[in-house]
């Protein structure tokens, strides 16, 4: 720190206490989250406006249309292009979502996010989303908005501690500024950052969410961030019949979008070719073709929607005032998801709030028109207006796919009141979303943002969400095992590899063995080595060896119990698809010290 600011902050530390101090934090970060949210918002809206009326101005000959082609291609490809360049080079930490990178700060590294990665994390979101692809701006906003308050925190307080508890603070304030959404602004940050309710929290949280939503509204006006017409008094008892099968449906389709994102993701770092800075370019090249397929093929070419293009919110919108056809609404659902596993799994830099709204509106649409269809489900509902009952299909599906994606059930009640102004169907919906969360939440225990850390190589032990002795017995061996191994090299001699183990202070029980293309071969204990002819290869030793080993996905639970099956302290843990690629090792020490974190 330079010598002007220490002396700032050293006059801040005396003049006020520390709760003033918080306070003061807390007011200050609620302004700026709430300025930035607006600048973000703005700026997405405004560039994507701009490129869609150059696209199509005086489309009305061969020569426009290639015009368009030509920019909804290049767009965003040359938005992915800056993406990948600035995420290779300058902000690593600017990939994807950045709500996983924000849980990863709070719990493993005391709150500290650099300044720098929430500048370039609202750039990068204007380029990425604002030229055309279909990511979300929330999860950014949230990133962003928590290097703010991580930055005020350490300017302002020496306790590491305090940087910390504002962590919380400017995610609420992210959240609440972009979904103009205060109550469930606060909601999220308990159910997906926080273990428990504190009432320490709350406070900071609720100064910073009113300041920041009261300057969004101020500036971008009072309006819900999605427009409705659903006026009528919806009879709770009949709607109850749509919003549980509507859960149940949402529940499994959202399930089915989440391992898409993943095995997309997984995919795409499996390939060598694909793990470098061109690779979001490549995506935003294949949702250019996606999201001109879909304009196209829905009949949308010379209507104001841009249909998969950007976040989408006009043809969420559309839906809700029954001006889209079946046909149209589940091409966009799946041409909205394909677009959306492309540019995450290709390493681009949005969130996945906004999409999993719009594909929970398309789905909830169709199956609006389908009662539609059936004229008798409109006596049921006792409603005669068409329009009323695909707008109520719309948010209730909206709610149960976010339900069932972001694994936050009263954050996906309440956001959807904020988001669309709408009381009337909160019974359904409270069932539907309850239900669909259930139902993901079976299918696939892990949510979708602690399931990315983990694939990132990134510990789960002290995330608050398994601190239950019996959900960490449910977590993957990936989440607890150690990944940097030390391993013997089999074409070496037993005396030439515990000289190396000796250089680098490595006494372990035992060591996975590899060959010379770092294959893994066996396992070898430290007695085996010392026991042995100096000269022998630790190749003869494991040639003839059974190796037990398990993959990344199986539970803690049962890995615990071949390790007791077999009498070993360690198991190897190797790619699903490549038996010889050694990911890490799990030992008795990795299940203990998870163990004793979840008593804490």
């Amino acid at each position: 720190m330079s010598e002007p600011r220490r002396k700032w902050a050293d006059w801040m530390r005396s003049r006020f206490n520390d709760r003033e101090r918080f306070l003061l934090a807390c007011v200050v970060c609620g302004l700026l989250c709430g300025l930035l949210a607006v600048v973000f918002h703005l700026s997405i809206h405004h560039t994507f406006h701009h490129l869609w009326e150059f696209a199509t101005t005086q489309n009305g000959g061969e020569t426009e249309t290639w015009k368009l082609i030509a920019v909804m291609l290049t767009a965003p490809t040359v938005g992915g292009l800056i993406c990948g360049l600035a995420i290779r080079f300058w902000v690593p930490g600017a990939v994807g979502s950045g709500i996983p990178q924000t849980k990863e700060a709070y719990y493993n590294k005391g709150g500290r996010i650099r300044t720098l990665t929430g500048f370039w994390r609202v750039i990068l979101g204007t380029l990425y989303v604002g030229l055309g692809n279909a990511l979300g701006r929330e999860g950014p906003m949230v990133h962003a908005s928590s290097a703010i308050a991580s930055r005020i925190g350490r300017f302002i307080f020496k306790d590491p501690e305090r940087v910390r508890a504002m962590i919380p603070v400017g995610m609420a304030a992210g959240i609440g500024a972009a979904f103009n959404a205060p109550l469930s602004a606060i909601t999220f940050v308990f159910e997906e950052l926080l273990d428990n309710f504190s009432t320490k929290a709350i406070g900071g949280m609720v100064v910073a969410v009113v300041i920041a939503a009261a300057v969004s509204r101020s500036i971008l006006g009072e309006d819900p961030v999605i427009s409705t017409h659903l006026s009528l008094d919806y009879e709770t008892a009949a709607w109850m019949l749509v919003a549980l099968p509507l859960g149940l449906l949402a529940g499994g389709f959202g399930h089915f979008f989440v391992g898409a994102v993943i095995g997309g993701r997984r995919w795409v770092r499996s390939k060598i070719w694909l793990r470098s800075w061109y690779a979001p370019a490549i995506g935003g090249l294949l949702c250019g073709v996606i999201g001109l397929v879909a304009w196209w093929s829905t009949g949308l070419a010379g209507n104001a929607q841009h249909g998969v293009f950007s976040i989408g919110y006009e043809s969420l919108e559309a839906a809700f005032e029954n001006q889209l056809i079946m046909g149209v609404l589940a091409a966009l659902l799946v041409f909205k998801l394909i677009a959306v596993v492309v540019n995450y799994s290709t390493g681009g830099s949005g969130g996945l709030f906004s999409p999993t709204l719009f594909l929970g509106g398309m789905l909830g649409g169709i199956v609006g028109i389908g009662l539609v269809e059936f004229n008798h489900w409109v006596e049921i509902l006792e409603i005669a207006d068409e329009s009323q009952i695909i707008g109520g299909c719309v948010l209730l599906g909206m709610g149960a796919m976010f339900g069932s994606v972001i694994r936050c059930p009263f954050t996906s009640l309440i956001i959807i009141f904020e988001m669309t102004g709408n009381y009337s169907l909160i019974l359904p919906l409270m069932g539907g979303n309850m239900l669909s969360w259930a139902i993901a939440r079976k299918l696939r225990p892990i949510p979708i943002y602690d399931a990315l850390l983990l694939d990132d190589g990134v510990s789960l032990k002290r995330m608050p969400s398994y601190r239950g002795a019996q959900d960490y017995r449910n977590l993957p061996v990936r989440s607890i095992m150690t990944h940097d191994v030390v391993s013997a090299l089999a074409w070496e001699s037993a005396e030439d590899n515990l000289q190396r183990f000796g250089r680098s202070r490595s006494y372990h029980h035992a060591f996975t063995v590899v060959d010379e293309d770092d294959r893994f071969v066996g396992v070898v204990t430290l007695h085996e080595i010392k026991g042995c002819d100096p000269d022998t290869l630790v190749a003869s030793i494991v040639a003839e060896q059974d190796v037990i080993h398990v993959h990344p996905e199986v539970s803690i639970r049962d890995a615990s119990r071949l390790m007791i099956k077999h009498d070993i302290q360690q198991l190897p843990v190797v790619s699903r698809s490549d038996p010889h690629r050694l990911l890490g090792i799990l030992t008795l020490n990795d299940i203990a010290r998870q163990q004793n974190a979840s008593e804490i």
